[in-house]
């Protein structure tokens, strides 16, 4: 493997749990999928902001943070993303700051351009429509506040966010097309392209990039461009597990993204075999084209196949390095697959 792996935690709330326990179990298993990336050598782990979502338990993605951070010795663990229009720049510089205090040079703080929601859920959050107009600016005050800059009236974010080297906690410029790639690229930041679940652009964004890439001396920027690109990974100890998972996944997100209305009262919570029926009759109507769509980047079988894989998609887009989301049904599952890739990078690296 020649470049970086790193973990999305999607944070999903099993669908069968008990009443009561769903987010708090989502949480430990949070805990225990980081603690697996820290004793295999990944990089990072972020968690993605969401709202009104009961299938996502990573609405808060600073206290999300803030819980790993503190059951983790030496992972990097940040945002990927904050939602930006979502929020001041005060605020986030705030509480990214506060983490940075807590867990010296082990955060980071991913910003994406989308709400994260639907329109309805974004009222509620009490945000302007056309905020996503101004995130460019945004970014930008956000990258001041957080290497301890003052804005124009003096106000300042307490504590700021500088490691003891004088850095502030480098920040991601998110995205699913060119728009996020030619900022990140204009500002000298790295970028991270969410082809896990929006692939269409990906080739178009990272050669946007890398051909727009200024370095421009702002605190926290790159002097080189640095690429992440986002794959589904569904990796176990045989094939056929593997491609098991790969259809759960499936049946789960058409439900997710087509059920509304169409499944029964209570099939969501009802045996497996109602679920699935339901799922299959989705995905047979038209919903497996979309959802495949969606995720055809992924890697998918035994550890060995799935690092090779992982590494073709790295050099085939010139990622510099890969986040992985693990899609597999079960926390115990996703831990699995997050050991077992992680076990044969560390093979591959000392062959």
């Amino acid at each position: 493997m020649h470049v970086p792996l790193s973990v999305l935690d999607l944070a999903p709330v099993e669908r069968r749990a008990a009443p009561g326990r769903g987010a708090r179990d989502t949480l430990a298993a949070s805990v225990e999928l980081a603690r697996a990336a820290e004793r295999h050598g990944y990089r990072r782990v972020w968690y993605a902001e969401h709202h009104s979502m009961p299938s996502i338990a990573s609405s808060a993605p600073a206290v999300l943070v803030a819980h790993v951070a503190a059951h983790t010795a030496t992972i990097r663990l940040g945002a990927g993303g904050v939602m930006l229009p979502n929020h001041a720049p005060l605020t986030i510089a705030e509480q990214f700051g506060t983490l940075a205090a807590a867990h010296p040079g082990r955060i980071d703080l991913g910003l994406g351009r989308a709400p994260g929601s639907d329109g309805a859920t974004s009222a509620a959050l009490r945000r302007d429509p056309s905020a996503a107009d101004t995130f460019p600016q945004d970014v930008l005050e956000l990258q001041d506040l957080l290497a301890g800059t003052p804005r124009r009236d003096g106000v300042q974010a307490v504590p700021h966010a500088l490691d003891d080297d004088g850095l502030p906690v480098p920040l991601y410029v998110l995205g699913s097309s060119t728009f996020g790639a030619r900022l990140a690229a204009q500002l000298g930041l790295p970028y991270a392209f969410a082809s896990h679940f929006a692939p269409d652009a990906l080739e178009q964004a990272m050669d946007a990039y890398r051909r727009g890439f200024t370095p421009n001396g702002r605190p926290g920027a790159l002097t080189a461009p640095h690429a992440i690109a986002a794959v589904n990974v569904f990796a176990a100890d045989d094939e056929a597990t593997a491609r098991e998972h790969v259809l759960a996944a499936r049946r789960q997100r058409a439900v997710g993204l087509f059920g509304r209305g169409r499944v029964p009262a209570g099939t969501e919570t009802a045996d497996d075999d109602a679920f699935d029926a339901v799922a299959d009759a989705l995905l047979e109507a038209g919903a497996g084209v979309h959802v495949d769509r969606m995720t055809r980047l992924a890697a998918v079988g035994t550890p060995d196949d799935v690092v090779a894989q992982l590494d073709a998609f790295a050099a085939r887009v010139g990622a510099d390095e890969l986040i992985t989301a693990h899609g597999a049904p079960t926390p115990a599952a996703r831990v699995r697959s997050v050991e077992l890739v992680g076990s044969a990078v560390s093979a591959v690296r000392a062959a």
